[in-house]
């Protein structure tokens, strides 16, 4: 295990009005730097349409776009055309960090029409919710869009509070569903193996459990469980190694980037290298050299939302780069990853939050803003 500690933007006037500059702490080491320069963009960024608060993206083969909306809209996306609502989506309890949230494609979509969406359920008791995750298929003709067969495959337990549900979605090259299940801001669910919150979990396509899963024999919720000690967990993405990376949220400080291994405990809330919102300091993980520290890791945050490893040729240089949406930094920052370490290489000031990021089929990237009224964007090659 390892213990490393369509309108287009003018970005160039942007660039200079927002450039965040290299911060560091005083007690910090060259790991707990932000941004190491704000970088002009090679890129331009163009607008193709409008959402009310889109949480995610995918690609279908044909080349359009779905894309969820928080307060509960599947659209269908034209590229330079407009949006179809998908009917038959779940009812969500939106509110807080809580709604519609992510949505990929099956493996095998081509010929099964199958996708996975996931959204904030509510529970049976007044101000309860919990992540979900469906399995449907999608139709789609001249004039409509629809779900049918839905199956309930994966769901947290309905707790208090609206924040923190993660429920990012990814198919591994094992074609197992990989999901990101916050820890609700409860803290010590994160620790324990017989709760789902704050884990990484690994389903077959079905919602079974594969029985090469870490704590397989113990059964239960442990058996779902990949890795633990997670807090606030929004994207995940496998590189060309088949390895499985993630980011989250850190508290007051310390986003966090990590190389996730089989079984293993990534420290939540024993230690992290932020601190309480109050002021109440969290033990470094220099402190716990049993628990799994995070490859790269930021002070001030970048608030990372969204999350594509790079394996397109229209920007070669960003190839096997991992692409992070910025919420409170409000950029796109590029990380770049050397044996089992990741550097933050280049950010680029978007001016606005961005939500989400993906690779499109010919290769350029695609960006969700954040909030109402929030752009999808095509970034292109200068």
């Amino acid at each position: 295990m390892k213990r490393s500690m369509l309108s287009t933007v003018c970005f160039a006037a942007l660039f200079g009005a927002t450039a965040v500059a290299a911060v560091h702490s005083a007690n910090a080491s060259a790991q707990d730097a932000g941004a190491e320069t704000a970088k002009a963009p090679p890129f331009t960024a163009t607008e193709v349409a409008r959402f009310n608060e889109p949480w995610a993206m995918t690609f279908l083969p044909d080349g359009r776009l779905l894309v969820t909306e928080k307060r509960g809209a599947l659209k269908l996306q034209t590229l330079g055309g407009s949006a179809i609502t998908v009917s038959g989506t779940p009812a969500v309890a939106y509110g807080g960090q809580g709604g519609l949230g992510d949505v990929i494609l099956h493996p095998q979509y081509a010929t099964n029409k199958l996708i996975y969406i996931s959204y904030a359920e509510r529970g049976s008791t007044s101000g309860t919710a919990g992540a979900t995750v469906m399995r449907a298929k999608l139709g789609y003709g001249a004039t409509g869009a629809w779900l049918t067969e839905k199956t309930i495959i994966w769901r947290q337990p309905k707790v208090s509070g609206s924040n923190h549900y993660g429920h990012r979605l990814a198919f591994g090259p094992d074609r197992k569903l990989w999901i990101t299940s916050s820890e609700r801001q409860k803290f010590d669910p994160a620790q324990d193996l017989n709760s789902p919150l704050g884990k990484v979990i690994r389903l077959n396509d079905d919602g079974s459990v594969p029985t090469d899963n870490p704590f397989y024999s113990r059964g239960g919720v442990a058996a779902t469980v990949w890795s633990y000690g997670h807090r606030n967990l929004l994207g995940i993405a496998f590189d060309s190694q088949n390895r499985l990376w993630t980011h989250e949220m850190g508290p007051k400080g310390g986003d966090e980037l990590n190389l996730i291994e089989r079984g293993s405990n990534y420290g939540w809330p024993l230690v992290s290298q932020g601190d309480h919102y109050d002021g109440t300091p969290i033990p470094r993980h220099s402190t716990r050299p049993d628990l799994n520290a995070p490859e790269k890791w930021w002070t001030p945050v970048i608030a990372p939302a969204g999350f594509v490893i790079y394996s397109g040729t229209r920007f070669p240089a960003w190839n096997g780069s991992g692409l992070i949406g910025g919420l409170a930094s409000q950029a796109l920052i590029r990380v770049t990853f050397s044996g089992s370490g990741a550097a933050e290489a280049e950010r680029f000031p978007m001016g606005k939050r961005i939500r989400e990021v993906e690779q499109g089929p010919n290769g350029d990237v695609w960006l969700l803003e954040d909030g109402s009224n929030a752009r999808l964007l095509r970034l292109t090659p200068l």
